[in-house]
């Protein structure tokens, strides 16, 4: 999925994915895009929730009108308030001149309110009266002032349950979800996980300058595809990328992926393993002199982490904290 300017594209963002539970939800959208009423869209994080809230926007019959956005969970609650609903000179230490806002700004379109669940109780009564009643006013103003906005709210977390137990009004759920669209996980999208890293690297490729991009080897795209993703297609955006990048230009398969950008033995909070003691026989003097013992020790690791790994080069490399092209330059030394 690619991060567009939707307050200025002229056209619905593109979707990327074939899998039948990502296919039967844009189906959805398509039908809900038309209809003036609000919307939910429910997703994990990085499934890309706002994309569909644009994709809604631009489906509709507001699609030449403003698409606003905003994440309630970016701003604390007066500077939130004020952000929405805008203020007028001299409301509030500061206040210099009057400032329109979100809702003000939005007129005609769509507003888009990403992390709602984090609005609150104050915030979601003003929201609740713009649904409703089409009114707002702004923050030190004296007259309520009519807008047509269409509201589409995201959120990662359970709203009914947070409404059971009273934090969230139980009243704006119930206007905010005339439809819920629910984002299906990464994991939900077997069949577009190599679609979307092909994607990803084919424009990493092109921002780094290379010639081409090879695509994936046999291991590589099954470890794509065992991998959990809990941070969905974002998460894979940037795998993909962080390979391209750490391995530079090459003419084949990428084979090296590091799915963890905080695996270090350097990390803070991880043990350092004790250095055991070595004994007596350990310090005797290798026949071979200094440079064979130390090529007789890495020509051992490199042994082990291969069978270890079953052949794979790439398992290896990160199971010894080599680098892909450092591996493979140490077994052509002790192989050749």
């Amino acid at each position: 999925m690619t991060n567009l300017d939707f307050a200025t594209s002229p056209e619905p963002p593109q979707l990327l994915g074939t899998d039948p539970a990502f296919l039967q939800m844009l189906e959805q959208v398509s039908r809900l895009a038309p209809l003036e009423r609000p919307a939910l869209v429910i997703g994990e994080r990085g499934t890309g929730k706002e994309l569909i809230a644009a994709r809604l926007h631009f489906l509709s019959r507001r699609w030449d009108m403003p698409f606003i956005k905003l994440n309630c969970a970016a701003l604390p609650e007066n500077l939130l308030e004020s952000e929405l609903f805008g203020h007028e000179a001299g409301a509030f230490t500061g206040a210099r001149s009057r400032h329109k806002g979100r809702f003000e700004r939005a007129h005609g379109g769509t507003l888009f309110l990403d992390e709602i669940a984090t609005a609150s109780q104050r915030v979601q009564e003003q929201i609740l009266r713009v649904v409703e009643y089409g009114e707002m006013e702004r923050l030190g103003g004296e007259a309520p002032l009519h807008v047509d906005v269409r509201i589409i709210a995201a959120t990662n977390v359970d709203l009914p349950a947070l409404a059971a137990e009273g934090k969230f009004r139980a009243d704006l759920l119930d206007r905010l979800s005339f439809d819920v669209v629910t984002v299906p996980p990464l994991r939900a999208r077997p069949a577009d996980i190599l679609l979307l890293a092909e994607a990803f690297g084919l424009s990493m490729a092109k921002t780094l300058g290379h010639d081409l991009f090879a695509g994936f080897s046999a291991a590589a795209e099954q470890a794509l595809l065992n991998h959990p993703w809990p941070g969905n297609v974002r998460e894979l955006r940037n795998v993909v990328e962080r390979a391209l990048y750490l391995t530079g230009p090459q003419d084949e398969p990428l084979e090296m992926l590091r799915f963890d950008p905080f695996d270090s033995p350097w990390r803070p909070g991880t043990a350092l393993q004790a250095v055991p003691r070595p004994d007596e026989t350990s310090l005797r003097l290798p026949e071979q002199g200094f440079a064979g013992a130390v090529a007789d020790f890495e020509r051992g690791l490199l042994d082990r982490a291969m069978e270890q790994s079953g052949g794979s080069q790439q398992r290896a490399a990160e199971a010894l904290k080599l680098g892909y092209h450092q591996l493979r330059r140490l077994l052509g030394k002790y192989r050749s």
